[in-house]
């Protein structure tokens, strides 16, 4: 519906209104009166539902005026105040219903349109979720790299080579992120958009990990729900991510994905630090312990699982989410 239909409902109820209440008192047939009071039911909805309010207010008082007063002037002498006062209060009755309907429709709409604009905060936090999660991770990969690279270049250049082609993955891998994004962004639009990446994506997660170690169960990960697919993928990234930025000297990063007893288990460990590099550990995870792995919790919640973290036995450091497993995949 165009925005000038939409106001052009007020003046031609005003107007409907203030021809109504003059042919009533001016002797118009009561036939015709009535007719007109049935243009004026819906005219007072639509105002309700589509007109600015400023303009619908004072167009809603004629006409419910308008609706109320019609039998007036026909019992005019022979009826009392009070009967005159019952019908112009039993008139008012569907003309209030009819302001009711339409603000009800009014009030319905509004609702909508704040749930699409809550929708596309919630996926616009969750882009940027994305890009942080599954770039963040291939770029700490490239400074770290890139560091271990300029060390070795003049000792040992083989050794450069391989660290700048692992750079060269890793940055491939954030392009490919950020296309995934791009694509989220277009499905808005209605494009169609890439698959969110899940557990079917860790071997080549973990083989760009140097040091990565993985144990995956086919079985457990056909039993998770697709939301606790890729949140279990997301928990990975974000782990590894960490022992990047505040774990670099740990020799082994042991990612496994099995059955436990109460449901899927998705665990990152790292082994102890080289040392020197252990406060730096400590230090790092309680920077992030408010706002990365808080959110993380969060996201594994909604999924209907749970995160733990902490340090481990042989002083290294380990995150474990656990998924409850679909009943049709346990058999």
């Amino acid at each position: 519906m165009s925005l000038d239909l939409r106001s052009s409902y007020a003046p031609l109820l005003a107007l409907a209104g203030t021809v109504g209440l003059l042919g009533g008192f001016l002797g118009a047939p009561p036939t015709w009166l009535l007719a007109w009071v049935g243009l004026l039911l819906p005219l007072l909805a639509l105002v309700a539902r589509w007109s600015p309010v400023r303009a619908g207010v004072g167009a809603a008082v004629l006409g419910v005026a308008a609706v109320a007063l019609w039998p007036v002037p026909l019992m005019w002498g022979p009826a009392s105040w009070l009967e005159v006062c019952g019908a112009a209060a039993f008139w008012a009755v569907p003309a209030l219903g009819a302001l009711a309907a339409g603000g009800h429709l009014r009030r319905q709409a509004s609702r909508m349109r704040q749930a699409a604009r809550d929708g596309r905060r919630d996926q616009q936090l969750e882009l940027a979720r994305d890009l942080h999660d599954f770039v963040a991770h291939d770029v700490s990969a490239i400074v770290v790299q890139a560091q271990a690279a300029r060390f070795v270049a003049d000792k040992d250049p083989e050794q450069a080579v391989r660290a700048l082609e692992r750079i060269e993955a890793a940055g491939l891998g954030a392009l490919a992120s950020m296309d995934r994004t791009v694509h989220a962004l277009r499905e808005a639009a209605g494009a169609r958009s890439a698959p969110v990446p899940g557990t079917s994506e860790l071997p080549g997660l973990v083989e760009r990990f140097e040091g990565g170690v993985l144990d995956a169960d086919p079985a457990a990960a056909r039993a998770l729900s697709r939301e606790a697919d890729t949140t279990a993928y997301r928990v990975a990234v974000e782990a590894l991510t960490n022992v990047r930025r505040h774990a670099p000297g740990a020799a082994v990063v042991r990612v496994r994905l099995h059955r436990a007893a109460e449901g899927i288990e998705l665990s990152v460990a790292n082994s102890a630090p080289a040392r020197g590099a252990a406060g730096l550990l400590g230090l790092g995870l309680r920077r992030r312990s408010g706002t990365g792995l808080a959110g993380l919790r969060g996201r594994v919640e909604a999924a209907g699982g749970t995160l733990r973290a902490g340090a481990s036995a042989d002083g290294g450091w380990r995150v474990c989410a656990v998924f409850p497993a679909q009943g049709r995949a346990l058999g």
